[in-house]
């Protein structure tokens, strides 16, 4: 592969090791590894930590690995944003990978070919691996365009990276303004993501990066590619988990991933897909949406016992 690929690591040496596997495969000239280090109050947190990294010095392919692993625990919004700071001081592009999201070997394809496609076009900020409603037919083509950018295995540019912000600082003005009015439209989505935004800008440092990320492609009124099957499937649950320490009975852990067909079939517009993108909105991020799913699953259940 001639597009650099980003490895995200922390603590987990069992499924770093799987998405390294699938990174070896691709045999990326470049690899970037961005790693947290341990918190200090974890007694065997050192050792994971340790042990994750040896996991890169197995690299035997012709490639230059090239590091930036920090001595201290950043937390996962500063240690992710500065690591895409700094790799985008180094390349215009880069394919994005943490530690436990699980791509298929189609997606690197998938996003190399469209990160050269759409290189100089402003309009699109993303690429996604993750597609969470492959049961519905969004698209004749081979991706959709969302408002929504996937983060579980993506890539974008350096172009669209520059528009990041971790503090928000616009966040002010949109509420003075009521822009999540006009970029949202529905008053449900603009309720759900006035109260999370407004929670992210309180304690920006303290959460995540990734709806910051959100926020600066709405910002910029730009669009991200969402492929028409699921590429990645994320294993990230347990005691080790940051942000699933269980199954939940709503996410979108460990779905299945499928291969994407080649040639790429592409949209001959530049367009969002409104209605996946009102799915997305009542499937993910919806407020009450695990009390909602719970009541279907009921009526799916007692409806199956009728049946019988």
């Amino acid at each position: 592969m001639n597009t650099p690929i980003t490895l995200i690591i922390f603590k987990r040496p069992q499924t770093t090791e799987k998405v390294f596997q699938l990174i070896r495969q691709a045999q990326p000239k470049q690899l970037f590894v961005i790693a947290d280090g341990p918190r200090h109050d974890r007694a065997d947190e050192a050792e994971k930590c340790q042990a994750t990294r040896e996991i890169i010095e197995r690299v035997d392919w012709d490639c230059e690995v090239i590091k930036n692993y920090s001595d201290v625990n950043l937390g996962c919004a500063v240690r992710v944003s500065s690591g895409l700071d700094w790799v985008f001081s180094h390349v215009e592009q880069t394919i994005i990978l943490e530690d436990d999201c699980i791509p298929h070997p189609s997606f690197f394809r998938f996003c190399e070919e469209l990160l050269e496609k759409y290189q100089n076009d402003t309009r699109i900020a993303s690429i996604s691996a993750q597609n969470i409603q492959p049961q519905h037919k969004q698209t004749n083509y081979s991706y959709y365009f969302s408002r929504y950018s996937h983060c579980w295995g993506w890539a974008t540019w350096r172009r669209a990276w520059q528009h990041y912000d971790l503090y928000m600082k616009l966040w002010k003005q949109v509420q003075a303004e009521n822009l999540l009015n006009d970029i949202l439209i529905d008053p449900k989505a603009v309720s759900y993501w006035q109260r999370k935004l407004q929670t992210i800008y309180d304690n920006p440092t303290g959460i995540t990066w990734d709806y910051q990320w959100t926020f600066a492609c709405w910002m910029q009124g730009s669009l991200s590619i969402t492929p028409k099957v699921n590429l990645v499937s994320n294993v990230g649950v347990g005691a080790d988990s940051t942000h699933f320490a269980s199954n939940q009975e709503f996410s979108f852990i460990n779905v299945p991933t499928q291969a994407m067909e080649f040639p790429l079939q592409h949209p001959p517009y530049i367009v969002r897909n409104v209605e996946a993108d009102i799915f997305t909105q009542k499937t993910v991020y919806q407020a009450k949406i695990i009390d909602v799913f719970k009541e279907k699953v009921k009526k799916r259940w007692d409806y199956s016992k009728l049946k019988k």
